[in-house]
């Protein structure tokens, strides 16, 4: 059932005309997990993730049980906190997408990876752990957005996090819309 949703949530963000604004340099990654999952593949992901095409939001193949190691890794340490929040996306960083956020009535919440301790930084795959629990101990919740703003070789980041991939994706949706929008007005 969780690659059907996954595949949902998908084609929304295909038939968006501005999504491709807040793909990431590292590209997106769309994430569901099964209600008990404990390890990444129980967390359905898009093998190479979802790019874009001529300005347009492109996955070229179809969801999978463990295609995702750093989105599922994120996943599962939210569910750790509320077990029913099992999906997530991960967009462009950018303060207007923020604003946009906040003004939403999003709760959004961030982690410095500066701040990340040595020996965490060492060992691959801890930085989502730690930075998700930092970004929850600091709002005092889950938020809906959990950002950072990048490190030496980095890309800076926002988490969409969610329920389920259709509402995870129609919500980053709406975002782009109006991204697209207020960029469009300076």
């Amino acid at each position: 059932m969780e690659k059907i949703h996954v595949h949902q949530g998908l084609i929304i963000l295909q038939s968006s005309k501005h999504m491709a604004e807040l793909i990431p340099e590292v590209r997106s990654n769309l994430v569901m997990a099964r209600e008990d999952a404990g390890v990444i593949d129980d967390v359905v992901g898009v093998p190479g993730r979802i790019t874009t095409v001529d300005g347009n939001v492109k996955a070229f193949t179809m969801p999978e049980w463990g295609a995702s190691s750093h989105m599922a890794r994120m996943v599962l340490e939210v569910m750790k906190h509320d077990p029913e929040r099992r999906c997530a996306l991960n967009l462009r960083y950018n303060t207007v997408v923020i604003e946009i956020c906040e003004k939403l009535g999003l709760k959004v919440s961030s982690y410095n990876r500066r701040e990340e301790p040595e020996e965490q930084h060492k060992i691959e795959g801890k930085t989502v752990s730690w930075g998700v629990e930092q970004a929850i101990s600091s709002l005092g919740e889950v938020p809906d957005i959990i950002y950072h703003t990048g490190d030496w070789g980095k890309e800076p980041i926002i988490a969409l996090i969610g329920h389920d991939p259709v509402e995870v994706a129609s919500m980053a949706v709406c975002m782009a819309e109006l991204f697209h929008v207020r960029k469009n007005k300076k």
